[in-house]
């Protein structure tokens, strides 16, 4: 009877021992314990560290079972740390960073964050997809529109996803005619250098030639290393170009006026280019004294490939000095204007021509009558 008390005390003492020390025992804690990720990706986790003793403890921190090749960073505070102090019912919050190669095969990968003699963490990935070497180009606006005298502005990643640093040549096959610029902060490239993993951001400038038709355009472009080539088809939508031409109907930029008098000469504002345009306002600088003044004031439209004719009144200053002068002329619409320089001879009137002649006259026969009159004396 003594014996079996004897084992009964023992056997209760170790129950509650063990109870015991799983009451005071080290938690490790995550919430995604299995996530699906794609190769090339970054996991991280928060990894709460949790006492449930009453006393500080220092638990050691390692990660086992990681697959060859795969690379891991366990911080907290900001510090890389292989082991943290928690004390009693408190908790510690560890990040754990998983570095997934862009080589990987898909299937699922476990492994354990281990507290060695304390507790274990088993975690999981789930790759998806089959990994490969390969580059990618992209952007969130593939395809913009406007007329053809525009700049077309392309913002364009470009993603080394391969194991290592690779050095791209940047090419594009636009149409014939057409001009497009490769940039890297703000330098024209024509090759750049991007790290295992890292993303280069570029910009792409396009321009379209000259004259060239509404419609859809497409600009692929490439990025290309000596195993791989990656790319992207732009697109650019032109609308119509604005062209304006400011002449005469005879082609003429010269005429003449007398002093204070008027001129009127006739202008043709014609379109040249493959859209209408709107609301073309007529401006002027002339000599000090000078006047200027159309009809109409403003001309509502143009389609394109016709004219609209105005009428100019040139009026010189009644003080000008006979001699050249120059008129500018300017029709303007929003998107475009054009210039013409007019050269204007102002002259003496007829008139004061015919009182000079009289003028002179008068005075011959005046001196010849004094002469016959007292020349014998």
């Amino acid at each position: 009877m003594y014996r079996l008390k004897m084992m009964l005390l023992v056997f209760t003492f170790l129950i509650l021992g063990s109870f015991n020390l799983s009451a005071q025992g080290v938690i490790l804690y995550t919430p995604y314990t299995q996530i699906a990720v794609s190769p090339g990706e970054s996991v991280e986790y928060s990894i709460e560290v949790i006492n449930k003793g009453s006393s500080m403890r220092n638990v050691p921190l390692v990660v086992k079972g990681i697959p060859k090749g795969w690379t891991y960073q366990m911080k907290s505070g900001g510090w890389n740390i292989a082991q943290i102090a928690v004390l009693g019912g408190e908790r510690k919050t560890v990040n754990l960073k998983i570095e997934i190669p862009f080589v990987v095969s898909k299937g699922m990968y476990r492994f354990e964050v281990v507290s060695p003699g304390l507790t274990v963490l088993p975690l999981a990935l789930e790759i998806k997809q089959e990994g490969t070497s390969r580059s990618e180009l992209s952007t969130t606006i593939p395809s913009v529109e406007g007329h053809s005298g525009s700049t077309f502005t392309f913002n364009v990643d470009l993603r080394n996803r391969s194991g290592d640093r690779q050095v791209y040549v940047l090419s594009s096959e636009a149409p014939r005619g057409w001009e497009v610029v490769f940039k890297s902060a703000g330098k024209f490239v024509s090759s750049i250098n991007v790290e295992s993993g890292n993303t280069e951001k570029l910009t792409v400038e396009v321009n379209p030639p000259d004259n060239i038709p509404a419609g859809k355009y497409n600009i692929p472009i490439y990025a290309s290393t000596s195993s791989n080539t990656a790319s992207l088809e732009l697109s650019v939508t032109i609308t119509g170009s604005y062209k304006i031409e400011l002449t005469t109907p005879n082609g003429l930029l010269s005429t003449s006026v007398p002093v204070g008098g008027e001129k009127k000469i006739e202008l043709w504002v014609k379109n040249t280019g493959s859209s209408t345009l709107s609301d073309i306002s007529l401006e002027y600088t002339a000599p000090p004294g000078w006047e200027v003044s159309f009809d109409p004031k403003k001309i509502t439209k143009i389609e394109a490939g016709k004219y609209s004719s105005v009428t100019a009144i040139i009026k010189a200053d009644r003080k000008a000095i006979p001699g050249d002068y120059v008129v500018n002329i300017e029709s303007r619409t929003q998107e475009v204007s054009s210039k013409a320089s007019f050269r204007v001879s102002v002259k003496t009137p007829l008139l004061y021509g015919w009182i000079g002649l009289a003028v002179i006259a008068i005075g011959v026969y005046i001196i010849f009558y004094l002469f016959k009159k007292y020349g014998r004396r």
